[in-house]
């Protein structure tokens, strides 16, 4: 007798096929995502070219910094394509430049996953340039390439660099004075001191604890009256 519920043979060779078809689409969509996630976040990042001036930082210090710790993660291509729309609300308060370690970011007032996927963020909305404790987090970001973001401080910070920041009246001079992995738990690390710091927080390779890197505070000079040689590195593109 007939067996009417046995697929005729082209139907299941046909089924075969397709199932290597799709398997193969699916590879191959997967290899694509895999090939270009990469050079697809380092341009949404490093695409982040704010214009920082006297105004647009008066502006951002007339709000109050939104910090949101729990939404520090580490970051995907989704998480800095959502930031990215939202890039233009960043509160830039600033600009740090570490000339020897290649870093030169706008700083964001306030620590969120925004505001982190693009600047370095202060730990404290009442924070001055050149007046105790400046803490600053950022990204280490070392799996789009040791020159992201905080990166840098991981793989070239030194003891005796330079650091400089500026909120385009003054130029507040740094020297970095220790560089050593901590509990993420050191929040002593980031409050405010009677000595003229600057702390600067990112994490190690695991991402289970965190590199501090500290430095002690050398003097200020007016913008315009600072170095050229600085003044031009404060000019160039942003290492996002």
């Amino acid at each position: 007798m007939l067996n009417t519920t046995e697929d005729p043979k082209w139907k299941r060779v046909w089924k075969q096929k397709w199932v290597r078809i799709t398997t193969y689409i699916f590879l191959s969509l997967v290899a694509i995502f895999l090939v270009f996630n990469k050079p697809i976040t380092n341009y949404l990042v490093r695409s982040y070219q704010p214009i920082i001036n006297r105004s647009t930082i008066q502006n951002a210090n007339k709000n109050n910094g939104k910090n949101d710790y729990a939404s520090v993660k580490k970051l995907t291509l989704a998480q800095i394509a959502r930031a990215r729309v939202n890039a233009k609300n960043i509160p830039i308060v600033g600009q740090i430049c570490i000339p020897d370690d290649g870093i030169n970011l706008p700083i964001a007032k306030g620590i969120n996953n925004t505001n982190l996927a693009f600047a370095a963020g202060t730990f404290r909305n009442n924070m001055e340039m050149g007046k105790g404790n400046y803490a600053l987090a950022g990204h280490n970001m070392s799996n789009l390439g040791p020159k992201v973001l905080f990166s840098p401080l991981y793989y070239r910070a030194k003891v005796g660099q330079k650091i400089y920041l500026t909120d385009m009246k003054n130029v507040y001079t740094y020297k970095i004075t220790s560089k050593k992995f901590v509990s993420k738990y050191r929040v002593d690390l980031v409050k405010n001191t009677k000595k003229r710091q600057i702390t600067l927080i990112t994490c190690d390779a695991t991402g289970a604890n965190r590199l501090a890197v500290r430095g002690k505070y050398i003097n200020s000079r007016k913008y315009q009256k600072t170095p050229q040689n600085v003044r031009e590195t404060l000019s160039q593109k942003f290492n996002q």
